[in-house]
């Protein structure tokens, strides 16, 4: 278990690069590496992912409101929020086949660098492309459900350490022509059931009747949750500037660093 500086800076470095477009996993792996950790803590990496989904809920709490009404037949908005839930359980499913059939594969490259630092490479080139595509124009009626399904096999892949979860799923949405901030919506409702899965999963794999040290454990989820919606204001703002691609040169250059380590 990390101790309490540790938990401050993993949970800082899990609410900033959660969200932004340079991958948490690749970014923890290599900070564990640095920090002496050199085996992650299931129960901490647990209270990380819920202080991070605690910050979305709260960040993206209109829309799923939103969907509760639509869900009830209640609202002005009810169509579009009904067919942005569909859209929604359309995207999780490739998400889910992903993360069942291949969960053992991807997550043993959480112990090589050098398949941290080459997926890092793989998410700045992505940043880049959708950074040179077209002012997009395509909003939540004019979206399709295989433009969902593509956008879910993407966070589906980002389980890939290095592989960055936004930055793959925020490039594909706006690679499809999708609106600015209609992708970042998307992005992160989308990403609050694969967070939920993930720590189902997690959970079924902890050790029975082992203690736990509470203080980093909430250290660290309050600390992921706060710099994450912090994260969550920065990103929609840069987005909706057009300016995601700022983020490739770092993800390139940490590539390029990790490789060296490796």
């Amino acid at each position: 278990m990390p101790n309490t500086v540790q938990a401050l800076i993993l949970g800082l470095i899990q609410g900033l690069t959660e969200f932004l477009p340079v991958s948490s996993s690749g970014h923890l792996v290599l900070a564990q590496r640095l920090l002496g950790l050199r085996e992650p803590v299931l129960t901490f990496d647990i209270a990380l992912h819920l202080g991070t989904l605690v910050a979305v809920i709260i960040f993206f709490r209109r829309d799923i409101a939103g969907i509760v009404q639509g869900i009830l037949g209640r609202g002005p908005e009810r169509t579009s929020y009904t067919w942005l839930l569909v859209l929604l359980i359309l995207g999780s499913v490739p998400t889910a086949a992903v993360g069942l059939l291949f969960k053992d594969t991807f997550e043993a490259m959480f112990a090589s660098v050098l398949a941290v630092g080459v997926s890092l490479l793989i998410t700045g080139a992505l940043l880049l492309a959708a950074g040179l595509a077209g002012r997009p124009r395509r909003d939540l009626e004019k979206m399709r459900s295989w433009h969902a399904l593509l956008i879910g096999l993407a966070q589906g892949l980002a389980i890939t350490p290095g592989i960055s979860r936004s930055g793959s799923t925020i490039s594909v949405a706006l690679l499809l022509g999708l609106e600015r901030e209609l992708a970042v919506r998307f992005s992160f409702l989308l990403s609050i059931p694969a967070i939920l899965g993930a720590v189902a999963l997690q959970v079924l794999d902890l050790p029975g009747g082992t203690g736990l040290a509470w203080t980093p454990l909430v250290l660290g989820g309050l600390v992921a949750g706060v710099s994450g919606w912090l994260a969550l204001k920065l990103l929609l703002g840069l987005v909706r500037q057009g300016r995601i691609h700022w983020f490739a040169y770092y993800c390139l250059a940490l590539g390029i660093l990790a490789l060296v380590l490796a």
